[in-house]
């Protein structure tokens, strides 16, 4: 009598399911500690500092949610929060909308030398954010910028564009020139997986352009739009690189904490307060996925 080898738990060979699982794990297991190692484990450690707090008189102690509490009622903490909220509520409508232009104008075939606009668009978001915010920087000078050798050639007084009043203004046309050609992209590759024979079928039907886009593009271009609106949501309450470089530049409009993530920069490297500082991006990192979640949300469940 031959013995049939056993398979399962009992002993034996593995059975084929347990050896495809094992076969995932082991694709997906370097993945896996990469991931816990430059995301989980700073995330966690931020959470960490935030529970704690650092004093000249009895050193670090742990406090819970004390910063949290702090943070909740800190008046430059809201002020930050709010005029990033005030710039996300402006510039990336703007943005967007300007985005969602320049796509249908080149998608549209009409457009002369479209490979070359398009590239053109594009070319700003390949420019370090460094480097573009330096060069408008110097554009906006009154004394030694564009606008200063245009009041001195014309004779005129123009508006200060590093001004308190203009400052967050000025730093929206920044970002919308960087990062309307990256949107355009994302919206402009929505439209090329559109089966043309839709187009054709409408033209057959007697359907206008304006028809065309309201009735057969808009709506392909749904899910591209709440892509760009939620990477925009993000990036306006990352905003740091731009106040941070125009600070020097225009010190009596932009503060330490004109925005939360230079807030809680000056907190770390200039007041000491590691703790402190970690609770602010505890805090910020929460309401910004809790916004953007919510965006999605509606955006998935908006008709055009």
């Amino acid at each position: 009598m031959v013995a049939v080898p056993q398979t399962g738990l009992g002993g034996g060979r593995p059975s084929v399911s347990s050896r495809r699982s094992s076969a995932g794990w082991r694709f997906v297991g370097p993945f896996m500690a990469v991931f816990a190692l430059v995301f989980l484990a700073p995330i966690g450690y931020s959470i960490y500092l935030s529970l704690f707090r650092t004093q000249l008189i009895g050193g670090t102690t742990f406090v819970g949610a004390d910063n949290y509490t702090k943070a909740f009622g800190d008046a430059q903490f809201w002020s930050a929060f709010g005029r990033v909220a005030v710039f996300l509520a402006v510039q990336v409508p703007i943005m967007l909308f300007l985005a969602l232009l320049l796509a249908l104008a080149i998608d549209s075939g009409r457009l002369y030398g479209a490979s070359f606009f398009r590239i053109s668009v594009f070319l700003p978001y390949a420019v370090p954010a460094v480097v573009a915010t330096l060069m408008w920087g110097f554009m906006y000078g009154t004394r030694f910028g564009l606008v200063g050798n245009l009041n001195e050639a014309f004779g005129i007084s123009l508006p200060n564009p590093l001004s308190p009043d203009l400052i967050l203004a000025s730093i929206g046309n920044i970002v919308t020139w960087q990062f309307v050609g990256y949107n355009m992209l994302i919206l402009y590759s929505a439209l090329k997986v559109v089966n043309p024979t839709l187009y054709e079928a409408a033209e057959i039907d007697g359907a206008g352009q304006l028809q065309i886009i309201r009735a057969i593009k808009l709506p392909a271009l749904r899910g591209a739009l709440i892509i760009a609106t939620i990477f925009s949501i993000i990036g306006s309450f990352q905003l740091f690189n731009e106040p941070s470089i125009l600070k020097s530049l225009a010190p009596n409009a932009i503060t330490s904490s004109f925005t939360p993530n230079l807030y809680a920069y000056s907190l770390s490297f200039a007041g000491q307060q590691f703790n402190y500082a970690a609770t602010i991006a505890i805090v910020m990192g929460l309401m910004t996925m809790i916004i953007a979640y919510v965006v999605q949300l509606r955006g998935m469940r908006k008709e055009f």
